[in-house]
Order: C-alpha cells, then structure tokens, then sequence
C-alpha cells in the first residue's frame, strides 16, 4: 500500500510537471511574435487594349474601369499601385487578353460580360464575377492576396480592441492546440481559455498571419470603406475573378480581402443594384481606360 501511495504521488507530481510545462509553453507561444512579411516586387500595369467611353471621367490621371450594367454605369478608379497584380488580373480578364478555363475547357475573352451581380446584401455590399452565378465560379485559376498589414495599421491594433476579428482569434489558438472536436477542447479547456486571454494582446496583423494571411510591406494598401472595390475569397490567397463593391465602411474585411479599386460614380447605381437582389443585375461590359500621364 505504501509503495502505492508513492507510485501515485509521483504520477501526479509528473502530471502537474507536465501540465505546468504545457501551460509554460502555451504562454510563451502567445506572448511571442511569428509575423514576417513575404516577398514583393511591384510591377507595372499594363494596359493592351484601349476602350471609348462618352462617360465623363475624372480629371486625376488614373486608370479607370467602366463597369456598365442593366441598372446603369459605375465608374471605378483602379489602384495599379497599391494592389497592380490584381488591378492587371482584373483588366485582362475584362479586355479578354486573359486565358480563363470554363467546363467547356480553355477561353480567351471577355470574362465578365454577361455574368451577373449574383449576391447582394442591403447595407453591405454587391458581388459579381461568378460564371455560374452562385458564388462557386470563378476563372479556374487563384493567386495570391496582395496587402500591407502594416499600411491598414493591423500592427498596431490589438484584437482584444478589435472584436470583428475574434472567429480569426478563435482559429488561431483551436489550432495552436491542435482542437479537432468539442471532447478535444473540453479536455484542454483551461489551458486554452487561458491562451485565449493571452492571444487577445496580440497584434490584428499576428492572428491573420497565424490562420494563414500573408502580407507585404510594399504596397500602400487601402482600407475596404463605402466604395471600396475588393477580391471576393475563400480564404488566404484564393483571388480569381469574383469580387465586391462595399455599400458602407467594412472595417471587419481589413487585412483579409485585397481592395484594389475605389467606386467614383455611381453610388446610385450600386444602390440600385443592391435593391433589386440576387442576380437581378447583369454586367453589360466592362471598359479599361487608361488616363495615366
């Protein structure tokens, strides 16, 4: 009996030894900081075809997108210096000089006539840029996000201030402790309600790159405001041709969708879009003209 009792003192003493180390490292992992930025290099965007428009355009030497739809014009400013890889992915899928792969196998043409604004919610934002107009289309090809966290100011910004990114909090420390099920996390649950607590003091800009964002530090990002063209994905790095145009100030998307242009006029018309509902709007034509000095 007495070398029971010390047989089961040890064993508890180890277990203590061990719980103590996992909490020990589970501090340390959330009081540390893993970001690092990826590789960038800009590259100029290249505009191949030029398009007419008798739309008046403004005066600021840009390139502007021409988005003409059954419920009227939006004219977009695109960003070639903030996000050009995405600006050029846009216009070659808009001119037709992009190669796009469909059920019927490979096309070049224009991509987006046609298609129509298939997801729209009031107070929010209109989607386009699905082929099967049920948001599961797109080119058959994806690439990368292109944003600067630091440039929205995400490192700066600590998620306990910043509640629209808690499921992106929530993701980082379930996957921290490897939490697969809800008999995983019972079995865990003090040491990761106590990681939790301690993950709230990191950066927005920490959490995403730990579920999977990459960012650079290159670009001068913009923030997804009321107007704000975007990537529409499914997660990090899951661009191709669908994306959103915000109706209000979205600041819960900073960081996760790559804003690559701003709405000029038209707010009308995107209203409009909007009232009518799902795949009540479709995209006519979209012009490229190129005003950059």
């Amino acid at each position: 009996m007495k070398q029971f009792f010390f047989s089961r003192i040890k064993s508890l003493a180890l277990a203590l030894l061990l719980l103590s180390q996992t909490v020990f490292c589970s501090d340390q992992t959330f009081k540390k900081i893993t970001y690092e930025p990826v590789t960038y290099a800009p590259t100029k965007v290249l505009v191949k075809r030029a398009d007419q428009t008798t739309v008046k355009l403004p005066e600021k030497p840009a390139i502007y997108a021409v988005i003409q739809t059954t419920q009227g014009d939006l004219v977009v400013e695109l960003y070639d210096t903030a996000a050009p890889k995405t600006v050029q992915n846009f216009i070659d899928l808009a001119q037709g000089e992009k190669e796009f792969r469909t059920e019927k196998g490979s096309e070049r043409r224009p991509f987006y006539d046609g298609l129509k604004f298939h997801r729209v919610i009031e107070n929010f934002m209109a989607q386009g840029g699905c082929p099967r107009g049920d948001g599961t289309g797109g080119p058959g090809f994806q690439f990368e996000d292109e944003i600067n966290g630091k440039a929205l100011g995400l490192d700066k910004l600590k998620v306990k201030d910043a509640p629209q990114y808690q499921a992106q909090l929530q993701r980082a420390v379930l996957s921290e402790f490897n939490i697969k099920s809800r008999q995983e996390f019972e079995e865990k649950r003090t040491e990761v309600e106590k990681a939790y607590q301690e993950a709230m003091e990191l950066p927005v800009l920490e959490v995403l790159y730990r579920v999977g964002y990459r960012f650079n530090e290159v670009v001068p990002s913009k923030k997804a405001t009321r107007g704000a063209l975007a990537m529409a994905n499914a997660g990090p790095n899951s661009n191709g041709s669908q994306f959103f145009i915000n109706q209000v100030d979205t600041p819960h998307l900073d960081g996760l969708h790559t804003v690559f242009g701003f709405l000029i006029i038209g707010y009308d018309v995107l209203d409009r879009i909007i009232e009518k509902g799902n795949l009540q709007t479709t995209i006519r034509k979209v012009l490229i003209l190129d005003k950059r000095q």
